[in-house]
């Protein structure tokens, strides 16, 4: 039996020596990381939080391609421009970016994360899932040279097969040499003992050499595991610290309805500025089912009570509804008060949330996981989020109401309706998006494009409106579509 040292052979040897004198400049040398030893550099309270939302953004964008039944291909095909935008990783090839740089972000999102997901037993389960997936996603994307080095830089404590064994249990027939095995306990490998993939004897595995990234993965999830137990045990430590607990708690929350980006403060708005006359329409047809119930009942009641009434006007303001129009649009839907008491109660809510009294500040519109996770609804409330504070029944009825008329029948129920008993609802809105527009194209699986779930209501409304405006400009001369650009 060859021990460890004699297995590797001499040209994986002189690759991996090759990068590593190469590239030994590097702080990081590798793209791969089992993230054995914490960062100790001194770091700030904003990079503290934007390396964790970045890959909080990935992580709950995997968690979602689950809850969606992705295979590992759609889920590749999903997630590179995902990890492009938010967490790239270039290989040592790329000389022109700031490859240390890159890799300590991973490294420092990763830690903060732990922090944030150590607190339970399922939400440790979640991270582990997540994490482990996304490094599958780059051992499969990896240089294989440079895949080969960062094996070879650790102890998998695997040991390759002689011939002699590998002949005795996998006897050629064709005459030749059937490859290179690794063997391990079985314990390490159970998927490939549950799918028939490995060769027992002695409770050891011999593993193809086709198969080797299964150990390689389930090292890495036994290894997180253990970390993040130990880090469970440490966080007491960080209860009084008041500027770190917040955020963790806020990133803990992360995969109820991943992590909105762009559309918390600026303008989704398409180009266009609304009228209070265009917002009926706009409702009708594209509004998300939050802010279509909130619409629903405003006209139906000729009022909204105050979280209602602060979800939906920064929900319209950030959509495009200026202050005047604003101010024109909640004096119509009050119908039902007179003008001293909606100038004395109301008028001055509104403009503050446009910034315009009090402290003056710039109010940004609530994403999903803000909805789903603050202000919960109470007996004669209209906000929150349907997919979560309806009752099973409720939600199947309002859907249909809404949305019946773009596409989506009582057949879209049961997969829906699953997704929200998983309390995936992020997930169940973006399938409804996705019924909703087939008519311009979108296709199971794209979400609001790139295959992103929906994770801010004005996301939502500013793709439909997207869309909208594509097919306006097909059918038309494309002068539509140029004044939306």
């Amino acid at each position: 039996m060859l021990s460890r040292s004699e297995y590797r052979r001499s040209a994986l040897k002189d690759r991996k020596d090759g990068i590593v004198e190469t590239h030994s400049h590097l702080k990081y040398p590798f793209r791969l990381n089992f993230y054995d030893k914490p960062p100790i550099e001194d770091i700030t309270i904003e990079e503290f939080e934007t390396c964790a939302l970045d890959r909080l953004r990935v992580l709950a964008e995997i968690e979602s391609s689950y809850a969606r039944n992705r295979t590992f291909k759609e889920l590749t095909e999903v997630m590179e421009p995902i990890c492009k935008k938010y967490l790239p990783l270039n290989s040592n090839t790329a000389e022109t970016v700031n490859r240390d740089a890159e890799r300590r972000k991973d490294h420092v999102g990763h830690f903060v994360l732990r922090l944030a997901f150590c607190r339970s037993e399922d939400l440790r389960r979640r991270f582990v899932k997540a994490e482990t997936t996304l490094f599958r996603l780059r051992y499969a994307s990896d240089d294989t040279a440079e895949r080969e080095a960062f094996l070879s830089s650790r102890n998998f404590d695997w040991v390759l097969a002689t011939p002699e064994e590998i002949q005795e249990l996998i006897p050629s027939t064709s005459g030749e040499a059937p490859g290179r095995y690794y063997k391990v306990k079985w314990t390490r490998v159970p998927d490939l003992v549950e799918k028939r993939r490995v060769v027992l004897k002695g409770g050891m595995a011999y593993v193809p050499a086709s198969e080797q990234a299964s150990i390689v993965l389930q090292e890495f999830q036994s290894h997180l595991e253990k970390d993040l137990e130990m880090t469970a045990k440490a966080l007491p430590r960080l209860d009084e610290d008041t500027r770190i607990v917040p955020i963790l708690d806020n990133l803990s929350k992360g995969f109820l309805a991943g992590v909105s980006s762009e559309w918390n403060n600026a303008s989704a708005a398409a180009g266009d500025a609304l009228t209070a006359d265009m917002i009926d329409e706009m409702a009708y047809k594209h509004f998300p089912a939050c802010m279509r119930n909130l619409h629903m009942c405003l006209r139906r009641d000729k009022h909204l009570k105050h979280f209602g009434r602060l979800q939906y006007g920064l929900f319209l303001k950030v959509l495009g509804l200026s202050i005047d129009e604003a101010l024109v649009f909640w004096r119509k839907a009050f119908s039902k008060i007179q003008d001293d008491k909606f100038n004395k109660e109301y008028r001055y809510n509104i403009r503050h949330s446009y910034g315009l009294e009090g402290k003056r500040a710039n109010y940004a519109a609530k994403s999903c996981q803000q909805i789903l996770m603050s202000d919960q609804p109470g007996p004669g409330d209209s906000h929150g989020c349907p997919y979560r504070h309806f009752s099973a029944d409720n939600l199947q009825s309002a859907l249909l109401t809404m949305y019946g008329e773009h596409g989506l029948t009582s057949a879209d129920m049961p997969e829906i309706m699953a997704t929200v008993k998983a309390g995936h609802y992020h997930v169940a809105c973006t399938r409804v998006f996705e019924i909703t527009h087939a008519r311009q194209g979108v296709k199971k699986g794209e979400g609001v494009g790139g295959g992103e779930s929906v994770t801010h209501p004005n996301q939502y409304a500013a793709r439909s409106r997207e869309l909208e405006k594509k097919a306006e400009g097909k059918d038309g001369d494309g002068d539509v579509m140029m004044q939306g650009a």
